[in-house]
C-alpha cells in the first residue's frame, strides 16, 4: 500500500517510490508533519521533536505550557491562535476577523488520481500507479472545511500536494491566502536554490545558504515570468549533482506564485507555495469551492541529478498530454530572424525551398500575416490573413510548403489585443483594466481580459476558424506582455482581486479546448522566449520556446538551468544567425549547432543568405539530428558540468537500454597553455565497452570513473559532440 493509516497511533504514513512522508494527529485533532525522505518502516512522531514550555509561543491549551503551535511542525497551519509562522492559509469572516481553527475530521484513501476541476495536473493512466489521501479538516464555527490532497506515485519519489476550500456554512467568506501546501522542515541547514532571470536570461541557476526570516522566489506579473520560476529546492549542504539529499517543490501554475522559505527563531524551516496572496482574494458564498492549484514535491538521495531526471520522467510521460507527448518532435525553421515583419508569399515559397532541400521538416510563419500587422504597433486581436502579402491565404502558402515535402505552423498571441485593431475599437472594455486610470501597454498591446467568457468564446471560435483554415500542423502560442490594471467590467467591486486568476482559469479553458479541437496540431507555449515556461503550460503544450535569445554562449546556462525541472523533450532550441541578433557574438555554425541540438532541434535565420559550405554543414546537422533525436528528446539527461561554475559546460543522453549516449561539450573562452582535462561521464554500464566515434573503444567504467581526455581546441566558444554506442567485446 503506497498510504496507510494507523488508527492507534493516528499516524498517516505515504510510500512514494523510495520515499516516505510521515503525519500524526496530535490533541484534539492538529494535523503535524512527521518525517519526509529516504523510505522508513515507521517512524513515531513522540520522537521526532521534543515538547518544552518555550517563552512567548502561547499555549491553545492553557492547562499545558509544553505545546504550542508556534513550535508544532504543521501540515497546513493557520495564523492567530498561537502560531507567528507564516500560514498556508488565511480566511476573512462577515465580522471582519481572520481567525480560524481547523481541526482534523475525517479522511479517505482511495487508489489512483483525481483530476482538479479546470486545472492543470499531474495524473495517472492506470489507477495502481498512485494512491490518493484526502484530508478533511474543519472549523466547526463557521462551517468551512478544507480538504488537503495529497498523491504518492508507486514509481517515483513524488507526492503532490493541493487543498480544496469548501464554505458549509451560512455566511460569506474571503479567502485571503490559499497556497496549496506547506511543510515544517525540522532544521533549516539547507542551501536554497531557485531560478531567477530576466527577458533572455531566464532561469538561471542560483544557490545560497537559508538564513533567519524570509526568503521567497515570486511573480506577481500575472504570468509565472522571466524573472522567476515557480520552482524551488531545498538541498543539503553536501549535496552536488550525483550525491546527497534534495527536496524540490514545483507549482503547477502559470499565474502569480509564491514559493518561500521561512526560518523561524528554533532554526526549523517552514516551505509553502501556491498562488501569490499578494492582490488576490476570493469569495466564498455558502455552499461554494475554491480548488488550489497542485505542487509536485519530489525527494532524492542522488543529488540534483536525481531530483531533475525525476521531473523528467513524470512531467515528460505524466504531465504532458496527445499525440506528440512520446512522438519525435520535428526539425522547423521559423522566418521570424530572417525577415521579422518584411515578407511576401515568395519570399517566404523561396526561403521554404531553400530549406526542404537541407532536410528540414516545417516551415514556421511568425508574427505579421494578418490584419494590417506591419509592425508592432497594429492589429493584434485580427485574425484575418493579410491578403497583400499572402494573396493565397494561408492554405495556398502551406500547399505550397507541403508541396516541398515540409509542414506548415503558424504563429499566433491571442492574449493581447493592439488598441489600434479592429477588435479593440469594437470591444474596448475586452481588455484588462480598472475605472478611471488609463491603460498601460507593453510592445504596444493590452491584455484581453480572460476572466471573461465572452472572451474566451470569442477567441476559441476564431483561432479555431484559422487553424481550421490551412494544413497547419504546428502553432506557436506566444504572450508577450504582463499584465498592469489588473481589473474586469464583468466583476462586481468585491471579487476584482479574483481577476488574475479567473484569468488564468479562462486561459486553460482556451487551451484546452483547441488542444482538444485540434489534437493533430503540435502546439508550443511561448512568452518572449521563456517567460512562461512552467508545468502549467506544459500540461496543454509538450514543448516550450526555452528563450528569445539564441546566442550559444548564453543558451549554455539558459538550457542548463532550465533542466533542473523541465524535460528536454520541452525545450525548444533554434540556430540562429550570426552575429546573434540579441547579444552581437559571433559562435561557429558548429557551436551553434550542438547547443541548438540538445533540444528540440530547430533554425531561426534567412537561409537563403548563407553560404553552400554552411548549406552543406546546415544539411549535416539535420541529418544528424534526425539520427539522434530520439536519444535526445528522450533518453536520461544527466548534467556533467556548470556553465555557471566555470569556463566550461558539458552535459549527454543516455538510452535506456544503456546501448548508446550522446555527450555535448563546451568552453566558453580559450586560454593559454591550458592543462590537460578529462570529462567524466555518467549513466552508462561499467561492464559494457562503448566506441565513440573518432576516439574509439573505452570501457563504460572507464569513462564513467577515468574519464576521457578532452582533446586540445583553441579558440572561443568551441564545443565537440560525441556519439557512443555499445559494442561487442
Amino acid at each position: 500500500m503506497a498510504v496507510t493509516y494507523n488508527p492507534q497511533t493516528k499516524q498517516f504514513h505515504l510510500r512514494a517510490g523510495k520515499a516516505s512522508y510521515v503525519m500524526q494527529l496530535f490533541r484534539s485533532g492538529y494535523l503535524a508533519h512527521i518525517y519526509w525522505g529516504k523510505a522508513v518502516r515507521d517512524v513515531r512522531g513522540e520522537r521526532r521533536f521534543s515538547r518544552l514550555d518555550r517563552a512567548f509561543s502561547p499555549n491553545p491549551d492553557p492547562s499545558d505550557r509544553t505545546f504550542s503551535l508556534d513550535t508544532l511542525p504543521q501540515e497546513y497551519p493557520a495564523y492567530g491562535n498561537t502560531d507567528f509562522r507564516a500560514p498556508a492559509y488565511q480566511v476573512q469572516l462577515e465580522n471582519g476577523s481572520t481567525v480560524t481553527d481547523l481541526r482534523y475530521k475525517t479522511h479517505r484513501i482511495y487508489k489512483g488520481k483525481p483530476r482538479l476541476n479546470g486545472l492543470p495536473a499531474t495524473y495517472v493512466e492506470h489507477e495502481q500507479e498512485a494512491e490518493t489521501l484526502e484530508i478533511v479538516l474543519g472549523d466547526a464555527l463557521i462551517g468551512l472545511e478544507v480538504t488537503l490532497q495529497y498523491t504518492a506515485y508507486e514509481k517515483w519519489n513524488v507526492i503532490t500536494r493541493a487543498a480544496r476550500f469548501e464554505n458549509k456554512g451560512g455566511e460569506r467568506l474571503k479567502l485571503l491566502r490559499a497556497l496549496s501546501m506547506s511543510v515544517d522542515f525540522p532544521t533549516a541547514d539547507y542551501d536554497w536554490i531557485h531560478l531567477p532571470g530576466a527577458w533572455g536570461r531566464e532561469r538561471w541557476i542560483e544557490r545560497r545558504p537559508l538564513v533567519t526570516g524570509v526568503q521567497a522566489a515570486e511573480s506577481r506579473r500575472g504570468a509565472s515570468s522571466h524573472q522567476q520560476n515557480p520552482f524551488i529546492a531545498l538541498v543539503a549542504k553536501n549535496a552536488d549533482e550525483h550525491q546527497g539529499e534534495v527536496y524540490g517543490f514545483s507549482f503547477v501554475y502559470s499565474g502569480n506564485f509564491l514559493a518561500q522559505v521561512e526560518v523561524d527563531q528554533f532554526h526549523t524551516a517552514r516551505v509553502s507555495m501556491g498562488i501569490n496572496p499578494f492582490d488576490f482574494t476570493w469569495l466564498l458564498q455558502p455552499g461554494e469551492s475554491f480548488q488550489t492549484p497542485e505542487v509536485v514535491m519530489v525527494y532524492s538521495d542522488q543529488g540534483l541529478n536525481g531530483m531533475s531526471q525525476t521531473y523528467h520522467e513524470l512531467y515528460r510521460t505524466r504531465l504532458a498530454r496527445g499525440a506528440f507527448r512520446d512522438r519525435e518532435r520535428p526539425i522547423l525553421i521559423n522566418n521570424w530572424e530572417a525577415t521579422y515583419f518584411d515578407f511576401n508569399e515568395e519570399k517566404l515559397v523561396n526561403i521554404a525551398k531553400t530549406e526542404a532541400e537541407l532536410g528540414i521538416e516545417l516551415f514556421v510563419l511568425d508574427d505579421g500575416w494578418f490584419g494590417k500587422r506591419d509592425d508592432d504597433r497594429r492589429s493584434l486581436g485580427d485574425w484575418i490573413v493579410n491578403r497583400r502579402k499572402l494573396p493565397n491565404g494561408l492554405d495556398g502558402l502551406a500547399k505550397q510548403v507541403n508541396e516541398l515535402g515540409m509542414q506548415f505552423g503558424l504563429w499566433v498571441e491571442p492574449e493581447m489585443v493592439s488598441p489600434n485593431s479592429e477588435l479593440y475599437r469594437k470591444h474596448p472594455d475586452w481588455c484588462l483594466h480598472v475605472p478611471n486610470r488609463p491603460r498601460s501597454e507593453g510592445r504596444n498591446q493590452l491584455v484581453l481580459d480572460y476572466s471573461r467568457e465572452d472572451v474566451c468564446d470569442y477567441i476559441i471560435e476564431t483561432i479555431s476558424n484559422v487553424l481550421a483554415s490551412a494544413p497547419i500542423t504546428y502553432v506557436k502560442w506566444d504572450m508577450n506582455r504582463h499584465m498592469t490594471e489588473i481589473g474586469s467590467s464583468a466583476l462586481p467591486p468585491e471579487r476584482q482581486r479574483e481577476t488574475a486568476h479567473r484569468y488564468m482559469l479562462g486561459l486553460y479553458r482556451v487551451m484546452d479546448e483547441m488542444t482538444s479541437r485540434f489534437p493533430h496540431i503540435l502546439f508550443e507555449s511561448c512568452s518572449g522566449g521563456g517567460g512562461r515556461f512552467d508545468p502549467g503550460m506544459l500540461y496543454y503544450m509538450p514543448q516550450t520556446w526555452t528563450s528569445d535569445n539564441t546566442d550559444a554562449v548564453s543558451r549554455l546556462k539558459i538550457q542548463y538551468g532550465t533542466s533542473l525541472v523541465y524535460p528536454i523533450s520541452a525545450m525548444g532550441a533554434h540556430v540562429s544567425a550570426v552575429p546573434n541578433h540579441q547579444v552581437g557574438r559571433v559562435a561557429s555554425l558548429k557551436t551553434r549547432g550542438h547547443v541548438a541540438m540538445s533540444g528540440n532541434f530547430g533554425y531561426e535565420l534567412d537561409i537563403t543568405k548563407l553560404t553552400e559550405t554552411e548549406k552543406q554543414m546546415i544539411k549535416q546537422q539535420v541529418a544528424f539530428y534526425k539520427d539522434v533525436r530520439r536519444l535526445v528528446q528522450f533518453g536520461t539527461f544527466y548534467r556533467l558540468l556548470s556553465p555557471f561554475e566555470g569556463n566550461e559546460a558539458a552535459w549527454m543522453f543516455v538510452s535506456a537500454d544503456r546501448s548508446e549516449a550522446l555527450v555535448a561539450y563546451f568552453r566558453v573562452l580559450a586560454e593559454a597553455n591550458a592543462p590537460l582535462s578529462y570529462l567524466r561521464l555518467k549513466g552508462l554500464d561499467p561492464n559494457q565497452d562503448y566506441e565513440i566515434e573518432g576516439l574509439g573503444v573505452y570501457g563504460g567504467d572507464e569513462l564513467m570513473y577515468a574519464g576521457v581526455a578532452l582533446p586540445y581546441r583553441s579558440g572561443d566558444f568551441i564545443s565537440m559532440m560525441w556519439r557512443l554506442k555499445a559494442v561487442q567485446r
